[in-house]
């Protein structure tokens, strides 16, 4: 059965500031996010950076070539809406593109598609943070991307172009059909064999940002993801 992959919304945005001051609720207290981002319909380029009028506002973790485009898969809404009986908004994980016929299930390391004039790669799966948790005004929403692997994935561009709502997805080249999103997700959080773990720590397409994870669970040490998944929420 062909898969029709699709951009079904895209959003660029800037960074703001959100929140109140002087609250005791830690979900309401002030904080800068990028996060609201604003749909458009009108052909957006594409560079190397990432979308133009798109911006991110922690740069440290965020952004840069290796995070140029931010993937979601558009049926996972629903599936949280009704976990937490409440509507999550399409877009409200700070995405660029919202996807159809795509997820953490099929899309694949090192992945090839064409988008428009545009020609990208899977980088790397998205590591959820505090942010998103905030975002949803839900403490564990962070956390529970984590433990799903739900979480969307990164590309990099290798050629720079315009995309735009409604373009389609076609996959070029899959030289990692075995490490998918999720497969990868699953493995770093240590749900997976041994043997998996070193398979992804020697593996070329590994985040080197994940090293130190991947190392701490091959040697039975404990990984605390507290501080990037609650922060300052708590």
């Amino acid at each position: 059965m062909c898969v029709t992959r699709q951009v079904q919304k895209l959003y660029v945005g800037e960074v703001q500031q959100h929140g109140e001051t002087n609250v005791d609720d830690k979900m309401a207290q002030t904080w800068t996010t990028a996060m609201y981002k604003q749909e458009t319909t009108e052909p957006v380029w594409l560079s190397k950076e990432g979308l133009k009028g798109d911006a991110v506002a922690d740069t440290r973790h965020h952004g840069g070539p290796e995070k140029a485009l931010f993937a979601y898969a558009v049926l996972h809404y629903a599936t949280f809406s009704e976990r937490y009986q409440q509507e999550i908004r399409v877009g409200s994980n700070g995405e660029n593109i919202v996807v159809t016929g795509m997820d953490e299930e099929n899309v694949c390391i090192g992945d090839i598609y064409q988008i428009g004039d545009a020609l990208v790669q899977v980088s790397q799966p998205r590591r959820p943070c505090w942010k998103t948790s905030r975002r949803q005004r839900i403490m564990d929403f962070g956390a529970m991307l984590e433990e799903t692997g739900k979480a969307g994935w990164y590309y990099r561009v290798l050629k720079e172009g315009y995309i735009q709502q409604g373009d389609t997805l076609e996959l070029k080249e899959r030289p990692y059909p075995e490490w998918t999103i999720q497969r990868m997700n699953d493995t770093l959080r240590g749900a997976t064999d041994m043997a998996s773990l070193k398979e992804l720590q020697e593996a070329p397409f590994t985040p080197e940002s994940w090293h130190a994870t991947l190392a701490k669970r091959i040697a039975g040490e404990s990984v605390d993801d507290t501080p990037r998944l609650y922060g300052p929420n708590i």
